[in-house]
């Protein structure tokens, strides 16, 4: 009889041992998986302030370039006559020596041009890195609007030249076809007071023909930087009004 109850009793302290286990796994699992919601949420949550932080410091940039035309000594808008559509210079054309144009105007709005544009995902470019007039005349020729600046206003202007860009470039307008780069002004000086120029290749393009007519270029020169006045440009010349507006 005394066997039996010690069958008994090891089978209860195995059982309770079973149990104490499993509760103890189970307290562990609580804990983990707490860890690991407790953790979720901190990283939700330092994504959410982060682009609540950018979203605020995009805003806070973009509030330094309010005020329209006149308050940022803007010229009207001309329009130039167009020069040389689908005239290439440089490497694979028939003037493989010629990689410099003197344009008629400053900034460009037309006129020859690289055999390849500025194909990139950068929108906004600085003196170290800009690439050169004669490949930007090829995206305008595209339907992109550029943004020149001059070299002197780089530093200060970095981050609104990045939240500009990222305003536009959203614009169906721009459709992505909008790049801030610094002039150089080594094909000719800003005039006295303008800091700021925006360019566009303009014409008009039968669908069925591919005809191209009406082609002529805008360009609208500015003492200040105004994110009204780039987004009226860009919507009265958008980049469908251009000599090639469907290749990239």
């Amino acid at each position: 009889m005394a066997r039996k109850d010690t069958n008994s009793d090891r089978r209860a302290k195995v059982a309770a041992m079973q149990a104490q286990q499993k509760a103890a796994e189970r307290r562990r699992l609580v804990t983990v998986i707490g860890a690991i919601v407790v953790v979720i949420v901190l990283v939700a949550a330092g994504v959410t302030w982060a682009a609540m932080s950018k979203q605020r410091d995009q805003q806070a940039a973009l509030g330094g370039l309010a005020g329209g035309a006149q308050s940022a000594s803007c010229d009207p808008v001309t329009a130039d006559k167009a020069e040389a559509s689908g005239n290439h210079i440089g490497p694979g054309t028939d003037k493989p020596g010629t990689t410099k144009v003197t344009y008629s105007t400053v900034p460009p709005s037309s006129g020859p041009h690289l055999a390849s544009p500025v194909l990139s995902d950068r929108r906004v470019y600085t003196t170290a890195d800009a690439p050169p007039i004669e490949g930007l005349v090829h995206n305008l020729e595209h339907g992109y609007t550029i943004l020149w600046y001059d070299r002197s206003v780089e530093k200060d202007q970095s981050a609104a030249f990045a939240a500009l860009a990222k305003q536009i470039n959203a614009m169906p307008e721009s459709a992505g076809k909008f790049i801030i780069s610094p002039w150089d002004p080594a094909y000719g000086a800003f005039p006295a007071g303008k800091k700021y120029a925006l360019s566009h290749w303009s014409a008009d393009v039968d669908r069925q023909s591919g005809k191209i007519s009406n082609s002529h270029g805008n360009r609208q020169l500015c003492g200040g930087l105004s994110s009204a006045v780039v987004e009226q440009f860009v919507k009265a010349h958008p980049w469908s009004s251009a000599p090639e507006p469907g290749a990239a």
